[in-house]
């Protein structure tokens, strides 16, 4: 018999993680029946056990060791998630806690509402509660992923049913963007998906230095392999046209202009990362017909620059600072009568709140 309901799994890959601030926020605040699965990940089993200190003598904690010398967060995820056994999951990064009560209030949720994924709030030591994803004013329960924007939460964290997903994993190998088909299987096949609006958070510090996300020296395919991950899922043909539109869009909103930023200021500039760009927004297109259609004017003039045969980075800038502007350029697509749609900028921005 299953003697606990959430399996929590937190991977760790450096001593310098605060690895035992994670597990104790769990341990010492939850009081379902939880196990705690720490995954020591291309490092020493005992350099983590040592820094977990008195915790290994707590019969809920357990730890794994893996050691494939990949620099992704998946192969340790993948590994807890395979030895996992609860009806739920759930996943902690090692510099990451949870408020006290969280797993209680998730598990709460999940048990009366049916919900395959319970989304949590996130709280950042700086920047606040994240206000993703823009879902419809005050929507907390029976969530769709195209209504309520559920790709722009590309975090996985919160509750999992495992019964649900027992075969979920995250894309292997992959140093970037590697749980961004995870999530999108989370809720394009989930059901009675429900936000703990108001509840406990899932807190992340922004105190450490050395997340393996953080990595900047990564080229455009490298970035962007999650898209072959995405397209070739079983459950991606069967999508319909606005379940693509809602991933396309996310994708060029979010990570083509992330990666376009960030080369702009990077050495060489924009210049040799064109032709990937390029690909990456056509092969987005292909994948999602009629994304760019619902992007903001700004947006449509950033991607017009990176046609040009000479880009000019100063437009570029220009059209990226007015993406936040609030006025008509940032608020509007080209054709007025794509305005209202679920996934242009209007509503997506509008409902982009704590």
């Amino acid at each position: 018999m299953n003697q606990h309901e959430v399996d929590l799994i937190i991977p760790v890959h450096s001593a310098t993680r605060p690895v035992r601030r994670a597990a104790k926020s769990v341990l010492d605040h939850t009081k379902l029946s939880v196990r705690v699965t720490v995954i020591a990940h291309n490092i020493d089993q005992k350099v983590i056990e040592k820094n977990l200190g008195d915790l290994t003598q707590d019969a809920r904690l357990r730890i794994l060791h893996l050691s494939d010398f990949i620099a992704s967060p998946s192969g340790p995820m993948n590994l807890g998630l395979s030895k996992a056994s609860a009806p739920y999951v759930s996943l902690l990064g090692s510099d990451d806690m949870l408020s006290p009560g969280a797993l209680d209030s998730w598990h709460r949720i999940a048990v009366e509402t049916g919900a395959t994924t319970v989304i949590p709030r996130i709280e950042g030591g700086v920047s606040g509660v994240l206000p993703l994803p823009p879902t419809r004013r005050a929507r907390a329960r029976e969530l769709d992923a195209v209504k309520d924007r559920l790709l722009y939460r590309c975090t996985p964290v919160g509750l999992i049913s495992r019964l649900h997903f027992p075969d979920l994993r995250f894309a292997p190998y992959l140093s970037s963007g590697e749980d961004l088909a995870f999530t999108a299987e989370l809720w394009f096949r989930g059901r009675h998906i429900a936000y703990d609006r108001s509840g406990p958070s899932y807190t992340g510090p922004e105190d450490e230095l050395d997340r393996v996300s953080s990595i900047s020296s990564r080229s455009i395919e490298e970035d962007f392999g999650f898209l072959e991950a995405v397209e070739g899922a079983a459950w991606f043909p069967s999508l319909s046209k606005q379940q693509r539109l809602a991933f396309g869009v996310k994708t060029l909103r979010l990570h083509v202009f992330d990666a376009i930023a960030g080369r702009l200021a990077g050495e060489g500039g924009i210049a040799p990362h064109l032709q990937a760009l390029r690909n990456v927004i056509e092969r987005i297109e292909a994948m999602a017909p009629g994304s760019r259609a619902l992007l903001s004017r700004a947006d449509r003039g950033v991607l017009d620059e990176l046609s040009n045969e000479s880009p000019s980075p100063e437009n570029i800038v220009a059209c990226l600072g007015m993406r936040w502007s609030g006025d008509r350029n940032a608020l509007l697509p080209r054709n007025p009568l794509l305005a209202l749609h679920p996934q242009a900028p209007y509503l997506t921005l509008r409902n982009s709140r704590p």
